[in-house]
């Protein structure tokens, strides 16, 4: 599977102005990859994966995946939001099914995939419940194994942790880690946080704040689990903080050091 974003623009009119979100955006992401989208609040993250999700349609260029054009939302791409989308009147375990119905999976099949992914998010017993009465994590844990029922080619996920308060936010970081490198699912994610990033990524996509333009495409090859405190993962922090500066502008470098600047 490789998925291309080939000189993707996106306009958007108002009234008599039109506003460029997108211009002229083109990278390839290989099969297995983990690659995040990372860059200051308006700089079009979420406009770009909604595109490649099919949700919206670009101005210009175009999405690939396996050399077939993106038109449209289909199985091939699953999508993880930021506040989880569980169906509220389904139990998790209609929740994970509905997808692989959707695909006309055969009943068998099914509970052989519901199983394992169950086993997989360690949710065993907890089934027959239903949303409301799941904890953050497990909401998040649900809606990520969802995504996965239909064994999509590209999985998608809109600030996947965003919902959750930062004193979760690492371990769950860790959870997601744990269930991506059992699946090795193609991955583009959306973060504000520059350590999630980091922790997660194969790769990490500066976008600048005006037309999306990408300042820099910086590669995290440091084994897994990853330490955080390790001098190697603080030199990437480092150099994503410096493009980050770019991204920004030089008037925002005091809050982008001090990990002060929001960047959703």
């Amino acid at each position: 599977m490789e998925l291309t974003v080939e000189g993707i623009s996106k306009n958007f009119k108002n009234e008599n102005t039109v506003q460029t979100v997108l211009k002229d955006l083109s990278f390839t992401v290989r099969e297995g990859q983990f690659a995040t989208l990372l860059g200051p609040s308006g700089c079009g993250k979420t406009t770009l994966l909604t595109i490649i999700a099919g949700f919206q349609a670009a101005s210009g260029g175009r999405v690939m995946i396996n050399g077939a054009q993106v038109t449209r939302p289909g199985p091939d791409r699953g999508f993880v939001f930021q506040n989880y989308a569980l169906f509220p009147w389904m139990t998790v375990r209609e929740n994970i099914l509905y997808p692989m119905k959707q695909r006309r999976v055969p009943a068998k099949e099914r509970e052989k995939r519901f199983k394992e992914l169950l086993a997989m998010a360690q949710l065993e017993g907890k089934e027959k419940l239903y949303p409301h009465q799941l904890s953050g994590g497990m909401k998040q844990r649900v809606a990520f194994i969802r995504a996965l029922a239909g064994r999509p080619e590209v999985l998608l996920m809109d600030e996947p942790l965003g919902a959750v308060d930062m004193q979760m936010r690492q371990s769950l970081q860790e959870d997601l880690e744990a269930l991506w490198l059992k699946d090795k699912t193609t991955v583009v994610m959306v973060t504000h946080d520059v350590d999630e990033a980091i922790y997660l990524s194969d790769r990490v996509i500066v976008m600048s704040a005006r037309e999306g333009k990408i300042v820099d495409d910086m590669p995290v090859r440091l084994p897994r689990p990853r330490d955080r405190k390790g001098m190697e993962y603080q030199k990437h922090k480092e150099h994503l903080a410096e493009a980050l500066k770019v991204a920004v502008g030089r008037q925002a470098e005091t809050a982008v050091t001090e990990g002060k600047l929001c960047l959703a």
